[in-house]
């Protein structure tokens, strides 16, 4: 991936410096745990839910919550002021540019369409760090929280993606910053809201399949980002593709459930399939086409 050189984004927030931060207390409950204890949610769904939230997912408390019947969870949340990536840290201008590119592209989108297009912001953190929508934890992996509109990640999460996961190079890295920022323009069209809400009036396994298509979706949405990227600036090298195909499928639901040694149960996928993450992914880079990732209303996955 041809990324050295070009600009990087000036929206990316470096707590690496600034410990765990304080704890969650907002949005009432006792969390996973008082869910499970109370029987309104079963071992399972928790499982699956911090499973899928691990590998480029939005928070699992967010998902837990909703499967709970409850909203997203909020929280006032004070942070130091923030401060810049060092500017020898090569990981760190990796994802800056990353980050940037993607302003570009959906910036140009937006404003096709007639609207505006706000940046994320992007938080670099270790361990733990607090967020509007609960205490953020590298065990998540990356992930986008609504509230603050900001995206997570604890950079050692690449070295996961590639000696845990089996899915190295930097195009699959990117893969994982634009899928993110993909929750991030469903929040800014209302996607995210309308599904939030769905939730809370169908059954488990119905919340599951609203939150699988709500995932494909961010997915075709990285397609999109990379196929405009492409375009304007030739970023694709050799076998960039086929870097984020192979991260598309490490992280498909049953991937995760095969190598974590249970059985594939359908019904509780929150992510989707390998083949599914991967169809999506290729038809946004094929396409470009926003519309043509309308998951929700695609009778097959």
């Amino acid at each position: 991936m041809k990324w050295e050189g070009n600009r990087q984004s000036d929206n990316v927030e470096d707590r690496r410096s600034g410990g765990g931060g304080g704890g969650f207390s907002g949005g009432g409950g006792l969390g996973p745990l008082g869910a499970l204890l109370s029987g309104r949610l079963g071992v399972g769904t928790i499982v699956i839910a911090l499973l899928g939230g691990w590998v480029l997912g939005i928070n699992p408390l967010t998902i837990l919550s909703a499967l709970s019947g409850g909203g997203a969870p909020t929280a006032q949340v004070q942070q130091a002021p923030a401060q810049r990536p060092p500017a020898d840290d090569k990981m760190a201008q990796f994802v800056s540019t990353v980050l940037a590119d993607t302003e570009d592209v959906w910036g140009e989108v937006f404003a096709k369409g007639g609207g505006t297009y706000r940046n994320p912001k992007l938080v670099l953190f270790r361990g733990a760090t607090p967020t509007a929508c609960g205490q953020g934890q590298s065990a998540m992996g990356p992930f986008y929280c609504p509230a603050d509109q900001k995206v997570y990640i604890d950079l050692g999460f690449y070295e996961t993606l590639q000696k845990q996961l089996g899915a190295p190079g930097d195009f699959a890295q990117a893969y994982v910053i634009a899928h993110e920022v993909g929750h991030h323009v469903q929040n800014l069209l209302g996607i995210s809201a309308k599904v939030q809400e769905a939730r809370g009036r169908v059954s488990e396994a119905e919340g599951n399949a609203l939150s699988v298509r709500l995932e494909l979706q961010a997915d075709c949405f990285a397609g999109v980002w990379a196929h405009h990227a492409n375009n304007a600036r030739q970023l694709l090298e050799d076998g960039d593709v086929a870097e984020a195909m192979n991260a598309a499928a490490k992280i498909g639901d049953d991937a995760l459930q095969r190598g974590s040694g249970r059985a594939v149960v359908p019904d509780s996928f929150t992510h989707g399939s390998s083949a599914q993450r991967q169809r999506w992914f290729d038809k946004g880079l094929k396409t470009g086409s926003v519309k043509g990732c309308d998951t929700f209303s695609s009778r097959s996955l």
